[in-house]
């Protein structure tokens, strides 16, 4: 197995480096290291066939690209997407595994796009369901925090995919919060979730989605055991993390043009300690009316 756990993400996407003197170029499963150069990062981008954009990262000045993880046309199950996140060393865990081949990622992305390929898919309003491997990290990092009868609160729901993950895990006992500002994509998430492993769940009423302003959580359901931001706050969001029960982790992206995924654990006593997971790119955490206008 080969394990790709040091990392850069970009736009929902990992990006997989070796030391900062190298390009990892990844084609039809196979990983060919080249020497970085302004030629070969001007062929690199010209061959990209991921969205059109850069990552520079912060501490250091390269820029790194990926064509794709393995050969989409592959990708034509869900079983065998989550099988190749294992093969890559993204899913370590058992139970993300499992939850991730229940819940199938072909309900929650628009018609006609490619569901199982390693990349992020636009779903409208100026928004994306981020890539495979991104949710994979998140629920491996919130793992402890998903246990059943826990609470969960998905910030940015956009099509309802994580949040059904969060219901399998934590179960009928407990709560699985979805918040969107959209409400046009609250009424389509409900409505994959319906098609899903979820439904139960959501007609239990177990797990719910919101029309609401998600930088302000969700407090009817508050203190959660698990807060998750699909979407990069300019700062860290205060309403976030008083709702965040003692004991709890939120996993948030934190920047603007240069933005990282922070793991924020609320101790016993209340104090909070901060860890950087990883640099990613997010769309912004804003309001209804500059998302739509962006």
């Amino acid at each position: 197995m080969m394990n790709l756990s040091s990392t850069m993400n970009a736009y929902g996407c990992r990006y997989c480096v070796s030391p900062l003197k190298q390009l990892l170029h990844t084609t039809n499963h196979h990983l060919r290291f080249r020497p970085c150069s302004p030629s070969l990062f001007s062929s690199s981008f010209n061959n990209l066939k991921l969205p059109n954009f850069n990552l520079l990262l912060t501490s250091n000045s390269f820029f790194f690209t990926m064509e794709h993880l393995w050969d989409r046309s592959g990708m034509n199950t869900n079983k065998k997407m989550v099988e190749h996140l294992q093969q890559y060393g993204v899913i370590s865990s058992e139970k993300v595994a499992r939850v991730m081949e229940t819940i199938d990622r072909a309900l929650f992305v628009p018609d006609k796009t490619p569901a199982y390929a390693d990349c992020p898919q636009e779903i409208g309003y100026n928004a994306t369901i981020s890539a495979p491997h991104m949710h994979a990290t998140c629920l491996q990092l919130l793992e402890e925090k998903l246990q059943p009868g826990m609470h969960a609160l998905d910030v940015g729901s956009g099509t309802g995919y994580l949040t059904a993950c969060f219901a399998m895990m934590v179960g009928p006992q407990g709560r699985a919060i979805g918040v969107e500002h959209i409400p046009e994509l609250v009424a389509s998430s409900v409505n994959n979730i319906e098609k899903s492993a979820a439904a139960p769940l959501l007609k239990k009423g177990s797990l719910s989605m919101h029309v609401g302003d998600g930088r302000e959580g969700w407090p009817e359901c508050a203190p959660y055991d698990a807060i998750h931001v699909g979407a990069a706050a300019p700062e860290m969001p205060q309403a976030l993390l008083d709702q965040l029960k003692p004991g709890g982790r939120m996993v948030i992206p934190v920047g603007n043009i240069f933005q990282d995924l922070k793991v924020v654990d609320k101790n016993p006593d209340g104090s909070i300690s901060i860890r950087s997971e990883s640099s990613v790119r997010y769309v912004p955490l804003t309001s209804r009316d500059a998302q739509l206008q962006s």
